[in-house]
């Protein structure tokens, strides 16, 4: 049975990410969640930056975390295979490397939120990404997600 990602997890992957200096950002209802979306997520979703050095530097990062990766696992990591699901170690994990939804990192990085020194996707690319997805899950959270856009862009653009 999987627990609930939880802050002090996300707090954790921050930490030693950026120790490292991988270029990732948070992604999804994980991501989502970081901005204040009242949910819960059974894993983190990241979406990495692709190149073999961001990606050495994440299996660096990754097994420091306590990930017991294989090495098809950080083979695929350092190649930027498009998802990449870790089940083994202290939580679930998943890489993404190409999401649905979202051309490039680059334009990615340029409207990420900065929050608490969580690089999060904004919003708009995660719903982008889990429109995109089509998944039944993914379609059945778009309204909340659309809606909770609306609320955080006028509690924060205001200036309040």
């Amino acid at each position: 049975m999987a627990a609930r990602f939880e802050y002090a997890q996300a707090e954790e992957i921050r930490d030693v990410l950026g120790r490292h200096g991988v270029r990732y950002l948070f992604i999804g209802k994980s991501g989502a969640i970081l901005l204040g979306f009242p949910d819960t997520t059974q894993d983190a979703d990241l979406f990495v930056e692709k190149s073999p050095e961001n990606g050495r530097a994440a299996v660096c990062a990754l097994r420091e975390l306590g990930f017991d990766l294989s090495d098809t696992e950080a083979e695929q990591i350092v190649r930027g295979k498009d998802f990449v699901q870790l089940k083994n170690g202290p939580y679930d994990l998943d890489l993404v490397f190409a999401p649905d939804g979202i051309e490039t990192f680059a334009e990615a990085w340029q409207t990420h939120l900065d929050v608490e020194g969580f690089p999060v996707c904004s919003l708009d690319h995660i719903i982008a990404s889990k429109a995109a997805t089509n998944r039944v899950k993914d379609r059945e959270s778009l309204p909340r997600l659309r809606a909770f856009r609306d609320y955080w862009e006028r509690t924060h653009r205001s200036g309040g």
